[in-house]
């Protein structure tokens, strides 16, 4: 039952802090959402800092297993990541990064949850350098930094125009970085 609760908080909280943000959401409510009680929920943590933080690794984990198999299914193209982007964006409720997010929130430049942003980024841009490796790409780390700036770009601007064009923009910008065969390869799918 201990472990059901860690789950139902885990679940309750990212939910909520997607939707309203971290500081918009209180103890009580996650609480009230998770339909676990106040000692079990300090049973497991110690603080809503130490819950973000949780909720975040667990994030982490998900999307990047999410993200490397659908880009797969796509075809395992490095552009396929922009295509990914796209459909993820394209789900209700789209509210950008939920790192991103998290990292607005976060003022404080030495808060251990900036560390899990950052390492999430960092994570994402090894695997899209992974991506350019395999097709030759020169200088595929640098690549790979340019390519995470314009993916949390169109995230963030699909975000607030609640449009998925921006991955569209994003990915017509990175074929540049793809040698020119390739990129006539790597057609987008309509979006």
């Amino acid at each position: 039952m201990a472990v059901r609760a860690r789950e139902r908080l885990l679940a309750a909280a990212r939910e909520l802090f997607y939707a309203e943000g971290i500081r918009g959401v209180g103890v009580e409510r996650l609480l009230d959402e998770s339909g676990v009680g106040r000692a079990s929920f300090y049973r497991h943590f110690s603080s809503k800092d130490e819950l973000v933080a949780a909720m975040l690794a667990e994030y982490d984990h998900e999307y990047r297993s999410w993200l490397r198999t659908r880009v797969a299914e796509l075809g395992n193209e490095p552009l396929a990541v922009f295509d990914a982007g796209a459909e993820r964006a394209e789900q209700n409720r789209f509210r950008g990064c939920a790192f991103l997010n998290t990292l607005a929130e976060m003022p404080d430049p030495d808060d251990p949850v900036r560390d899990l942003v950052a390492g999430h980024k960092r994570a994402v841009t090894s695997y899209l350098a992974e991506l350019l490796r395999s097709r030759g790409v020169d200088a595929p780390d640098d690549v790979a930094a340019r390519w995470m700036m314009l993916f949390d770009g169109a995230v963030v601007t699909a975000g607030y125009e609640g449009d998925t064009a921006p991955f569209r923009t994003a990915r017509a910008i990175a074929a540049n970085d793809i040698p020119a065969g390739e990129a006539r390869l790597e057609t987008s799918p309509s979006t």
